[in-house]
């Protein structure tokens, strides 16, 4: 009886801690202004600011969503990768822009994709934390404003922030996700995780998708 007991008392302290860890909000930044995802082929992918193979991914990925909008619905989800010393403060900014205005998100991350040498490893070994984030909030004032400094800085000690940060990285871990860039396709994980995508895959991967969603004639899966 007892130990029936006890494992009925675990069941339910396990189904109350999962329910606490969902958040309110689907996890990643929509990009552009599609918001009608049942008609659209659904684009995720996991970046990590300071991975280099994520920003050669971003270019052509843009490309491909400026070409294909509005059939196209893309949502990037931050992932900090754990040996990007910087990564998880970069991240963090990320959703901070995102709270204090919406369309600097997307202007912060290519800042990170332009800038990101400067946040490696070996050229920050020797600088505090403080001064990281001060200089990450820096930059993070150049896409939300200037005006929005002191907010900006703010939020590095909002709770908020912290938790979006991990909940998107508990998040990627809960897909599989352990390098970056990791994409999604329809909920379908493509193969070759951890490494950027050209354009003219992108086409080949997107071209029969999109020919099944409008025409109807092939309802199997593309093969990738």
């Amino acid at each position: 009886m007892g130990k029936h007991f006890l494992i009925l008392i675990l069941l339910f302290q396990g189904l109350y801690m999962a329910r606490s860890l969902i958040p309110a909000k689907y996890d990643g930044f929509p990009y552009g202004d599609n918001s009608d995802i049942s008609n659209a082929i659904i684009v995720e992918a996991f970046f990590d600011p300071l991975c280099p193979d994520s920003r050669d991914a971003w270019p052509p990925l843009k490309q491909l969503f400026l070409e294909y909008y509005p059939h196209l619905y893309l949502l990037v989800h931050p992932f900090p990768l754990p040996y990007h010393d910087n990564s998880f403060v970069a991240c963090r900014s990320l959703h901070i822009a995102n709270r204090l205005n919406a369309s600097a998100t997307y202007p912060l991350l290519e800042l990170f994709f332009k800038y990101q040498e400067k946040y490696y490893n070996d050229p920050t070994k020797n600088l505090s934390r403080a001064a990281i984030i001060e200089d990450v909030a820096r930059l993070g004032a150049q896409a939300v404003g200037n005006a929005l400094l002191s907010e900006f800085k703010d939020g590095f000690t909002d709770s908020r922030s912290d938790s979006a940060t991990r909940t998107s990285f508990k998040y990627g871990c809960t897909r599989g996700v352990f390098g970056t860039p990791f994409f999604f396709l329809n909920g379908f994980l493509l193969p070759g995780g951890g490494s950027a995508i050209d354009y003219e895959t992108w086409k080949s991967i997107i071209d029969p998708l999109l020919g099944n969603h409008e025409g109807g004639v092939d309802e199997s899966a593309s093969s990738f």
